[in-house]
C-alpha cells in the first residue's frame, strides 16, 4: 500500500467540508482540510444564510418599528437606517458563529486546517504553495459561487452579489434586483424595509419559480403590499452605469424594451460551482456548468475522490451539504456503501411570511403524473396567528390516491420551523391518524398541521353513513339546531 501523508484531504471549509473533517478526525483519520478564504465557514457563514437572516431580522424589527398601530400601539417614524451600524451587527453575529468554526477547534478534533489554493497533481496528490500533499482520499466540497451571466454592459457597471451585499456603506436609496429566486425576494424585501426603493426583474412568470405558483403568488403579494416592484416575463438586454446610477434596459414578452435607473445593482441570477483551478481536467474528473458529476455514493470518477455540497449542483442548500458530508463519511471512512437519498428534502425561503417546502408540489407531482388531492388550511383561521397579527399565508397538503403525504408547503409565520413536524413525519412515515389525534399546544402556529390533517378526516367522521349508523345502534335524535330545526334560547 502507498504511504501518503494523509488518511483523508478535503478542500473546502464550508458545510460539507466541515462535517467530514469533523467526524473523519473524530474517527482517527489523518486529516487535512485546506481552505482558500481567510477563514472556515464557507459561502453560508460569510456570505450567505447568517448574514441574510441576521439583515432580514433587522429589516423585520425596523419594519414593526413603523407600524405601531397595527397592534394597538402608537405611530412613529424611526429615523433612517445607518447601514454602517446594520453591517457592524451582521459582521458580529458572524464572528461569534466563527468560534465554532476556528482552526483552533478543528486542531483540537485532530484535523489541521491549511489555508491556500490548492491544485491536483494527480489523483492522490495536490499542490499547495509549491508543496506537494498526497492523501489516500479526498473530498472536493469548495461550494458555489454567484453567476455572473454574460448581459451587456455588465463587466463595465458596478454591481452587487451575495459576497458585497451586506457590508455596504450606506443604504441605497434605491435597487435592481436581476433575479427572483431565493437569495433575490428575501434581500428585495429586507431592503425594501430598510427603505429602499426596490424592483426585481425576473425571466419566468413567476417568482420562486421552483415553488408551488399558488404560493409564490402569495408571496409576490406581500412583496408588492410592502412597496416591493415585481416584473415578470422580463429580459435585460442590457446594462450600464451612469456614474451614480445604475441603468438598466429590459424587454418584454411583446418585444417592448424600457429602461430602469437604480444607485444599485444585485445580480441574484444563480449560482455556479466552484470548479476554477482544482485542476480536474488533469485527473479527469468531468464537470460542467452545473458542477462535478457524482454518482449515488458521491464518488467523481475515481473511486477514492468524493464530492459534496453546492459544486456538484442539484439542492444547493447549507443542510444537504452538510448531509451530504455524513454520506461521504459513511462511504471514505467507514467504507459502509452509502447512497444520497434526497426524497424528503426540506426547504424554506425566508421572506415575511415565510415559505417553507417539504416533497412534491402541484408542479412537480403533475409533471411526474401522479394523482393527487389537495387539502388548504389557513392561517387567518388561526388562533395564534391572529393574536401576533401573522394571518397571512396558508399550508397546501398534498396527498396520493392513498392519502399518503406527497409534499406539504407552508407559507405563513415560522413556516420553517413549522415544516419540522412534517419533516419528521415523512421520514418516519408516520400516518396522518396519528397526526390527527395528537395534541398540539393552545395557542400555537402549529396547531394549522392538525388542522390541515383532520379536514382530510372530517368528511369521512361526520359523513351522513356515520350518523345513519349511530342513529341506529344508539337512537340518537338528530340536529338540535340549524337547517329544518328552529333554534330558540331555552327558556
Amino acid at each position: 500500500m502507498a504511504n501518503y501523508e494523509y488518511d483523508l484531504g478535503i478542500i473546502g471549509g464550508g458545510a460539507a467540508g466541515l462535517t467530514v473533517a469533523s467526524g473523519a478526525a473524530q474517527l482517527g483519520a489523518k486529516t487535512l482540510l485546506i481552505e482558500k478564504e481567510e477563514a472556515l465557514g464557507g459561502d453560508c457563514l460569510h456570505f450567505g444564510c447568517v448574514p441574510s437572516k441576521t439583515l432580514i431580522k433587522t429589516a423585520h424589527v425596523y419594519h414593526l418599528m413603523k407600524n405601531g398601530p397595527h397592534f394597538g400601539l402608537p405611530a412613529i417614524t424611526p429615523p433612517p437606517v445607518d447601514f454602517r451600524e446594520v453591517s457592524a451587527r451582521i459582521k458580529a453575529v458572524i464572528g461569534i458563529i466563527q468560534k465554532h468554526d476556528s482552526v483552533e477547534r478543528f486542531c483540537s478534533l485532530g484535523a489541521k486546517v491549511a489555508f491556500g489554493s490548492p491544485e491536483f497533481a494527480d489523483e492522490h496528490t495536490i499542490t499547495l504553495d509549491g508543496k506537494r500533499i498526497s492523501a489516500r482520499a479526498w473530498v472536493i466540497a469548495t461550494g458555489s459561487s454567484a453567476l455572473v451571466p454574460p448581459i451587456e454592459g455588465l463587466d463595465r457597471t458596478p454591481y452587487l452579489t451575495n459576497r458585497e451585499i451586506f457590508s455596504l456603506e450606506k443604504l441605497p436609496s434605491s435597487m435592481i434586483i436581476l433575479g427572483g429566486g431565493p437569495i433575490a425576494v428575501e434581500m428585495a424585501q429586507a431592503f425594501c424595509r430598510l427603505g429602499s426603493q426596490v424592483t426585481v426583474i425576473q425571466r419566468s412568470g413567476q417568482i420562486l419559480s421552483k415553488e408551488d405558483k399558488e404560493m409564490a403568488d402569495l408571496v409576490q403579494q406581500e412583496l408588492e403590499k410592502e412597496g416591493v416592484a415585481c416584473v415578470l416575463n422580463t429580459a435585460v438586454v442590457r446594462v450600464g452605469d451612469l456614474g451614480r446610477e445604475r441603468e438598466v434596459v429590459i424587454k418584454n414578452e411583446a418585444g417592448a424594451t424600457r429602461t430602469l435607473k437604480a444607485e444599485a445593482l444585485l445580480v441574484a441570477l444563480g449560482r455556479s460551482p466552484n470548479v476554477a483551478g482544482l485542476g480536474l481536467g488533469k485527473i479527469d474528473i468531468p464537470f460542467d456548468q452545473q458542477g462535478i458529476s457524482v454518482n449515488s455514493h458521491l464518488r467523481t470518477s475515481h473511486k477514492h475522490i468524493y464530492a459534496a455540497g453546492d459544486v456538484i449542483g442539484g439542492y444547493q442548500f447549507t443542510h444537504v451539504a452538510g448531509y451530504e458530508g455524513g454520506v461521504v463519511l459513511s462511504n471514505a471512512i467507514f467504507h459502509l456503501p452509502r447512497k444520497a437519498d434526497y426524497t424528503h428534502v426540506p426547504w424554506c425561503t425566508y421572506t415575511h411570511p415565510e415559505l417553507a417546502s417539504i416533497g412534491m408540489n402541484e408542479k412537480s407531482a403533475r409533471k411526474a403524473g401522479i394523482e393527487y388531492s389537495v387539502w388548504r388550511e389557513e392561517f387567518s383561521g388561526n388562533d395564534r396567528a391572529l393574536a401576533e397579527g401573522e394571518s397571512a399565508g396558508r399550508i397546501k397538503l398534498l396527498l396520493d390516491k392513498k392519502e399518503k403525504p406527497l409534499g406539504i408547503q407552508i407559507l405563513g409565520p415560522h413556516a420553517g420551523d413549522l415544516l419540522s413536524e412534517w419533516v419528521a413525519i415523512m421520514n418516519g412515515g408516520v400516518g396522518l391518524s396519528k397526526i390527527a389525534s395528537a395534541i398540539h399546544p393552545y395557542p400555537t402556529l402549529g396547531e394549522i398541521n392538525k388542522k390541515v390533517v383532520g379536514s382530510v378526516f372530517a368528511p369521512k367522521i361526520f359523513s351522513s353513513t356515520v350518523r345513519k349508523g349511530l342513529k341506529f345502534f344508539f337512537s340518537f335524535k338528530g340536529r338540535a339546531c340549524g337547517e329544518d330545526v328552529a333554534c330558540e334560547e331555552e327558556k
